[in-house]
């Protein structure tokens, strides 16, 4: 219901956009706003913000609708810390390298998914982390709105054919989680070496 003209602003034209939005700065006061989520995250923004802002234009923010955040505070899951994946990436090898890397992480873990790749995800999830506890947020905030809290089999078992956009908070690792092999730590201290590290 917004009455003000509107134009588009997405991952496919935000680089020709962008030199009109930053003109019309100069003379009106213009809202970067988003049918979902919150603009900036994981969401088209970010380099309109940085262009705006570098232009000398004040920047301010208003809180909405986030996804993310509800889904934090609706999981019941420990999440006084997290970490942010945004969406998993869409190759599998490269979902399963992510995943891997995050066995041991004792954090809440937030990650985006779309319907289609829903329940490659979770596979992905159940395979590499095991059948954690998975909070499962399908359109929060939205009219449909729903959550599903249970282990990550149960949650494949449910979701069969997911509509609607996804949030996942997923349990971190427990405090007995196995360590890395030694293997593993010798490869990540030659990474480190090799970028410079002492």
């Amino acid at each position: 219901d917004i009455h003000t003209p509107l134009t588009s602003y997405h991952e496919h034209n935000k680089r020709s956009k962008l030199p009109s939005l930053l003109a019309a700065l100069k003379e009106k006061d213009i809202a970067l706003v988003t049918d979902a989520g919150t603009p900036g995250v994981s969401d088209p923004g970010y380099e309109f913000v940085r262009a705006a802002s570098d232009a000398g234009v004040r920047v301010v923010p208003i809180p909405g609708a986030s996804a993310i955040t509800s889904a934090i505070a609706v999981s019941g899951l420990p999440a006084d810390r997290f970490v942010y994946l945004g969406f998993l990436p869409r190759r599998r090898s490269e979902r399963l390298k992510l995943l891997e890397s995050l066995a041991t992480e004792r954090r809440a873990m937030v990650a985006l998914e779309t319907p289609r790749r829903l329940r490659a995800a979770l596979e992905d999830l159940l395979e590499t982390l095991g059948d954690r506890r998975i909070v499962v947020g399908r359109e929060l905030t939205k009219l449909h709105e729903e959550v599903f809290r249970g282990a990550v089999s149960e949650a494949l078992e449910t979701f069969i054919a997911p509509r609607g956009e996804f949030t996942l908070v997923i349990e971190g690792a427990a405090e007995s989680a196995t360590p890395a092999s030694p293997e593993a730590a010798r490869e990540l201290l030659t990474r480190y070496r090799e970028e410079g590290l002492g």
